[in-house]
C-alpha cells in the first residue's frame, strides 16, 4: 500500500474511533491465531454437515440468500461465528446455531471451509468499468480508497477480519453492503464498511457485486 493510499485509509477510519463501539469480542492475539491455525478441518467437515442446506455440501451456497463459504479465510469465518454467538451480528438461524458451538467447533468449521476451493461461477463475463475503477483506483473525491487495498487484487481477502470476495454470490454481496449502509449490520471493525458503503450508490454496489461474483 503506497503512502497516499495509507493516508486516505487512515484518515477515513481514525475519525470514527472516538465514537466506535466494540464491534466484536474477538481479540487477534498470537495465541488466538495459532489456535485457529491448528484447528481440525476433518472435525470441521463433520460439523459443517448441518450447514449444507444453506451453504452447500462443499461450501458453495445453492441459494442467493446465503453466502458461499468455500475458500473463505478461517479467521474471518471464525470471527463471524463468534459475533453471532456474542450478539455483535444478528440472524435468527445463525444466532441459534452459533449458540451451540464451542470455540473449538467454530475453529474447526472455519478451517474446513477455508480448505475448500473458492466458488467458480459460470456467469457470463461483463464489462464492469465502474466496478474496476472502484476496485483499483477508488474515488478520492468521496474519500473512497481502492477496494483492493483491503480485499486484495484478486478478491482473496487479508488476514483476520477482511473477507475473501472472489466468487461470492452477487445477491448476497449486494444485500450485505446495503445492510452495512443502513447500519443493520454493524460488526465491522471501526465501522469501516458502514462508512464506505454510505458513499456508494445502489448501481455501484450492484456492479461491484457482479465484479466479485465473476472474479476467479
Amino acid at each position: 500500500m503506497n503512502k497516499m493510499i495509507q493516508t486516505v485509509v487512515l484518515g477515513l477510519f481514525t475519525a470514527s474511533l472516538a465514537h466506535a463501539e466494540p464491534s466484536s469480542q474477538v481479540a487477534w492475539t498470537p495465541d488466538k491465531l495459532n489456535f485457529i491455525k491448528q484447528a481440525n478441518s476433518k472435525s470441521g467437515k463433520e460439523l459443517a454437515a448441518q450447514c449444507a442446506g444453506c451453504h452447500g455440501d462443499n461450501g458453495v451456497s445453492p441459494s442467493p440468500d446465503f453466502p458461499s463459504l468455500a475458500g473463505q479465510l478461517a479467521t474471518y469465518t471464525y470471527k463471524q461465528l463468534q459475533d453471532y454467538k456474542n450478539g455483535q451480528r444478528t440472524h435468527t438461524l445463525m444466532t441459534s446455531i452459533a449458540a451451540g458451538l464451542s470455540d473449538q467447533d467454530m475453529a474447526d468449521m472455519a478451517a474446513w471451509y477455508s480448505s475448500l476451493p473458492p466458488p467458480r461461477n459460470k456467469a457470463d463475463k461483463k464489462d464492469l468499468e465502474i466496478a474496476e475503477r472502484l476496485v483499483f483506483e477508488g474515488d478520492g473525491r468521496r474519500t473512497l480508497p481502492p477496494c483492493y487495498t483491503c480485499h486484495g487484487s484478486k478478491g482473496q481477502g487479508e488476514k483476520m477480519d477482511i473477507p475473501a470476495l472472489a466468487g461470492q454470490q452477487a445477491e448476497y454481496f449486494t444485500a450485505t453492503l446495503i445492510a452495512y449502509r443502513n447500519s443493520e449490520r454493524h460488526n465491522d471493525i471501526y465501522s469501516r464498511m458502514r462508512i464506505l458503503s454510505q458513499q456508494l450508490s445502489d448501481a455501484e454496489i450492484q456492479e461491484l457485486a457482479q465484479y466479485y461474483q465473476q472474479l476467479q
